[in-house]
């Protein structure tokens, strides 16, 4: 699959992809609503990153319990599902004189749910487009969400000021509710890709069988722990510039989309295998001028520049799509979702204790250098398993029986 017009004539793409695009546009709508509407009344940097990042916190509790639903749900129903609860939290957080920790609570049951849902909707990509479509596909929903995001930040920023946050949160959930109508219309049923119930066991189970590659383990500790870091960086725009945060996001996500077409579809696969790790150091190194405290329009071009750095997670992906075995899918890019997220979740926390202490600039400029580190430490690693000769290769230990997977065709 080589071109995007292939893409969207594969059936279920399309439905899929409009689901998945009211999702992204609802998520960003509410999250710069409940972020606001946290820092009014707390006036709070840890709050306020904590109200737009801190449900990720609950997703490393979901990878250890629930990881496992992932291939062993039907797919279509768990998609509009997640859907559906999101919008009735939504709707819920919306209520006026809610207090803050009732929100919370209500925002740490969402992170749960999610922490499934990304492994159901990336193993469902891997079944209608197949695995050698997976980067081409995934890139375009990649370019969506930023897209959704620049439109919502926009949006959101706008709403809030001219309607309420609490009307906002409302229209957000409006957008939920359509998304899960989208996916319960326009995609066709299919049974789960692995048989068996649901558990703790076997969540735990998976999550070994993944580990065990030295290779597997690497590509994670990329794909969760510098983004991760970047991500605090974000949580902190609303205390940076509490004005024209929108502006900030919109600029980001724009970064965003010029890195996943650049990734996904215009660099040759020699040239892309090759620029993993500096596209992790472009993503950190823009955030060390924020030590200088830049207006917002240098912050916000700074912002754009980072985050075309985001296309490293599609190389990362496309190497760990091609080490993963076929009834795990679902379970293995749903542990990379929930160890990303979670990642957010603590990197928002750390950046919004470090602004709390210091300020808002200070705690963009920590999390940057800290993510170049991690970049640095793991990039020696990832290289010589790479380089290593195929018999040097750990082999992949094979399923348990009665856990094999139950794969549909695409």
């Amino acid at each position: 699959m080589r071109s995007y017009s292939e893409l969207f004539r594969t059936r279920e793409f399309t439905p899929l992809f409009l689901s998945s695009c009211l999702r992204t546009a609802a998520s960003t709508v509410s999250g710069l609503a409940l972020g606001t509407l946290v820092h009014r009344a707390t006036g709070s940097p840890l709050l306020t990153a904590l109200s737009m990042f801190g449900p990720s916190l609950a997703q490393v509790a979901g990878a250890t319990t629930l990881l496992s639903a992932a291939d062993r749900l039907p797919p279509r129903a768990a998609v509009a599902g997640v859907a559906l609860a999101f919008g009735l939290g939504t709707a819920v957080m919306a209520v006026p004189g809610l207090p803050v920790w009732t929100v919370f609570a209500l925002l740490l049951l969402l992170g749960l749910v999610q922490s499934f849902g990304g492994g159901v909707l990336w193993g469902l990509l891997t079944e209608i487009l197949a695995k050698e479509g997976y980067l081409l596909g995934r890139s375009v929903f990649n370019m969506m969400s930023g897209l959704a995001q620049i439109t919502g930040y926009a949006a959101g920023g706008v709403l809030v000021v001219l309607l309420s946050p609490r009307v906002t949160l409302l229209l957000a959930a409006g957008l939920y509710l359509a998304a899960a109508l989208t996916a319960r219309l326009g995609l066709t049923p299919r049974a789960p890709r692995a048989s068996g119930r649901p558990s703790v066991a076997r969540t735990w189970h998976a999550n070994a069988r993944l580990f065990s590659s030295p290779e597997r383990r690497t590509l994670y500790l990329l794909l969760w722990v510098p983004n991760g870091l970047v991500v605090g960086c974000e949580s902190l725009y609303v205390s940076y510039a509490p004005g024209r945060a929108g502006a900030l996001f919109a600029c980001a996500a724009l970064g965003m989309f010029v890195g996943d077409v650049t990734t996904g579809r215009l660099l040759p696969s020699r040239v892309r295998a090759r620029l993993g790790i500096p596209f992790l150091l472009l993503l950190a190194t823009p955030y060390l001028f924020f030590v200088l405290r830049p207006g917002a329009a240098v912050a916000a071009a700074l912002a754009a520049l980072a985050s075309i750095g985001f296309g490293a997670s599609l190389i990362q992906q496309e190497r760990l799509v091609a080490l993963i075995p076929d009834e795990l899918s679902g379970h293995a890019l749903g542990l990379h979702t929930a160890g990303m997220l979670t990642m957010q979740g603590v990197s928002a926390a750390l950046a919004g204790v470090i602004a709390q202490l210091a300020s808002p600039a200070t705690a963009m400029t920590v999390m940057a250098a800290a993510s170049i580190a991690v970049t640095l430490s793991l990039a020696p690693s990832l290289l010589r398993r790479r380089a290593a000769p195929p018999e040097c290769q750990r082999p992949e230990p094979s399923a348990p029986r009665g856990r094999q997977s139950e794969m549909n065709s695409p």
